[in-house]
């Protein structure tokens, strides 16, 4: 819920950033008129796939469920993933792209879309790059892993909106009609004033897979971009890359971003990666108003992905796996129950990417909520590496880079 408080100078900052990464000039623009009138309205849209791991292969199902679109070209660092999204799909190996450089080339074939699955580092790069092709842009979270990736990303936004493009980021929940109808009764107030808030995501352990093939030769890069999800420079670490799911419903619940944040965490699993495996954050938003986090992605028993924001009225919570409900004083919503966020959110987001195109809607609402709950995650991390409090101002100012070294790879 937004706060009104002015903050002074500090709280401008804030706001002219989040201004800045949804401040496009929103509205609708026609598509070439093959796309949106008689019989063209109806044809396919061409994709081409950027990143063919795990969730690459497994995303290209929903496309072609829709039955609105076609794969036409894949690329990834790797043969062996081009060659088994190829098969599965039917591309042919003419248009399987390997190597660092392969998103240009699959750029320059003729598509209207590209959907991308890479490792989280990579995403700002190539959705400018896809943007300044001329291709509408389906995209995994997080959208970035530090602070100037998240600005080229609303950058991007902008420019797409200008040039008629659509920018779709895929966050599940925020999908979802029981977690958008949870999210409006707080906004509208059934709740009253927000007091306090929490936030978790509490899962077994994550990328065993990929830290078990890392292990037979640590120092082997190409090995190392196989295990990105262990890797913090190419993940963002796990409070960016899986935790952000989270934080993302708080930050939307919230409509607000931090004003501040102190944080520690660790690791206690034997990973050969660099990724922490457990975040505490208390961050502080707009009216004084506090919130917990924690996080862990080791041991078992007990797994729940969740936000509860609570009023002077009511509470509000929902579940990435569970149950969405809203209870006040003189009312109670009971969104229902869902097991099966991760295809059910995937499903609305395709449709929802392809109505955007065909009628011609560059709005492009999901950039700036990613870039804010991206920017969050970020400013939980920096707090709880340093092991101290630190502003979003400060976060912003430093403008800390992350670089990862692509050294023995082939472009």
């Amino acid at each position: 819920m937004k706060n009104s408080n002015p903050r002074g100078s500090s709280e401008m900052n804030r706001r002219e950033f989040l201004a800045g990464a949804g401040g496009a000039a929103v509205g609708l623009a026609l598509l070439k008129p093959q796309l949106v009138f008689g019989d063209g309205a109806n044809r396919k849209l061409d994709l081409g796939l950027i990143g063919c791991g795990g969730r690459g292969q497994w995303i290209t199902k929903f496309f072609l469920e829709h039955g609105g679109y076609n794969f036409v070209a894949c690329s990834d660092y790797f043969q062996d993933r081009v060659d088994a999204v190829g098969e599965k799909v039917g591309i042919p190996a003419s248009a399987r792209f390997t190597g660092l450089s392969g998103y240009k080339r699959l750029l320059e074939q003729r598509l209207d879309a590209v959907v991308i699955e890479s490792p989280p580092y990579f995403h700002p790069e190539q959705i400018a790059a896809a943007v300044d092709a001329g291709k509408h842009v389906f995209c995994a979270k997080p959208v970035a892993v530090d602070v100037p990736g998240c600005r080229s990303v609303e950058a991007s936004g902008r420019k797409a909106t200008a040039k008629r493009l659509c920018v779709l980021v895929d966050f599940q929940t925020r999908a979802h009609p029981a977690h958008q109808e949870a999210v409006r009764r707080v906004h509208g107030g059934m709740i009253g004033p927000l007091v306090l808030a929490e936030a978790a995501y509490q899962t077994g352990p994550t990328f065993a897979a990929q830290d078990a093939e890392l292990r037979k030769d640590p120092k082997n890069p190409e090995l190392r971009l196989r295990a990105w999800g262990v890797d913090r420079v190419l993940s963002g670490d796990v409070i960016v890359e899986q935790n952000i799911h989270a934080l993302d419903m708080l930050t939307w619940f919230l409509d607000a971003a931090p004003v501040r944040a102190y944080g520690t965490g660790g690791r206690k699993r034997q990973f050969v990666g660099n990724c922490w495996d457990h975040f505490a954050v208390i961050f502080h938003f707009p009216g004084n108003l506090p919130v917990t986090f924690s996080s862990r992605q080791v041991g078992h028993g007990y797994d729940d992905i969740m936000c509860r924001v609570h009023g002077l009225n009511g509470t509000a919570e929902a579940h990435y796996y569970g149950e969405v409900l809203v209870r006040a004083k003189d009312d109670l919503y009971n969104g229902g129950r869902s097991n099966l966020m991760y295809a059910e959110g995937v499903t609305y987001n395709v449709k929802t990417f392809y109505d955007c195109i065909t009628r011609g809607d560059f709005a492009n609402p999901t950039v700036a909520p990613s870039v804010r709950s991206n920017l969050t995650a970020i400013l939980g991390r920096t707090a709880a590496y340093a092991r101290s409090e630190v502003t979003w101002d400060q976060m912003l100012r430093s403008n800390e880079k992350w670089t990862v070294n692509l050294k023995g790879l082939k472009a």
